[in-house]
């Protein structure tokens, strides 16, 4: 069984973008949404859930206060703050969350809080859904449940292979050899060491299929961080990122990108 989560955030769009990046890392099924702290005190006493997904600053009850009343569950799940406040990481720590995360964030950052979520989750000994059964007929015992999620929270990250033709065959690149992707008419370029080759992905399917160490760095543009050797200023105030290839190719950044880019490089 997979880990039951519970989406609680007054924005529409929020909650749609966070359950899309929670298919992508694919290791917990939603299972529930709520638009304030009210509607989600009323889920998670009906049913037990494995994590929360809290927005802080909502209507009514506060993501903060829905958190501590979380602590008196008697099967309380592990809470991951999702807001676009960054000032309230001491209290939520406070309360014990697994994971602070600061909007936007990307697969590759809710994929670590939900790894250290599910963690927690399995050296706390949650038991199994009341009812659940193996194929057998057979009831799903506490220590089971316990192995299936430690099980889950272990699984490696999915090989990303991207298929491309070339000269009448299909060949499969490995996501992580791709230096950076270009958007071309109709298609999409992909760098990989001394040669380019054309895919049929528009660049927002690369992105989508991408995801980990990938960073959209430009309309134009999805990066490979791994391979980021320099950033240079420009002389119009953004930046151009020199690439750890033969090459040194140059990449442009524009200027809406580049705070979350030096973020996500750590400088």
């Amino acid at each position: 069984m997979m880990p039951r989560a519970l989406i609680v955030d007054d924005e529409g769009p929020a909650r749609e973008e966070l359950r899309y990046l929670l298919e992508e890392v694919g290791r917990v099924q939603v299972v529930g949404e709520a638009t304030n702290g009210e509607e989600a005190l009323v889920l998670l006493n009906s049913l037990d859930y494995d994590l929360v997904f809290l927005d802080i600053r909502m209507p009514g009850l506060s993501g903060l206060e829905v958190a501590e009343q979380l602590r008196e569950m008697p099967h309380r799940p592990q809470v991951i703050f999702t807001t676009a406040y960054p000032d309230h990481a001491v209290e939520a720590f406070d309360l014990a969350a697994a994971d602070y995360l600061v909007k936007p964030f990307d697969a590759e950052r809710l994929q670590r809080a939900v790894g250290r979520a599910l963690s927690s989750v399995a050296e706390r000994g949650e038991r199994a859904e009341p009812g659940a059964r193996h194929d057998d007929g057979a009831p799903v015992s506490g220590d089971a449940a316990r192995q299936a999620v430690r099980a889950r929270a272990a699984e490696p990250e999915p090989l990303v292979r991207i298929p491309v033709q070339k000269d009448g065959r299909t060949m499969l690149v490995d996501g992580d050899s791709i230096v950076y992707a270009s958007a071309a008419r109709g298609y999409s370029s992909l760098k990989l060491g001394d040669e380019r080759v054309l895919v049929s992905f528009s660049l927002n399917e690369l992105e989508r299929r991408l995801q980990g160490h990938f960073f959209r760095v430009h309309r134009s543009y999805l990066v490979n961080l791994r391979y980021v050797r320099e950033l240079v200023p420009d002389f119009r105030g953004a930046l151009v990122l020199v690439m750890n290839d033969r090459q040194r190719s140059r990449v442009e950044v524009s200027r809406r990108h580049a705070p979350e880019l030096r973020r996500r490089l750590g400088v």
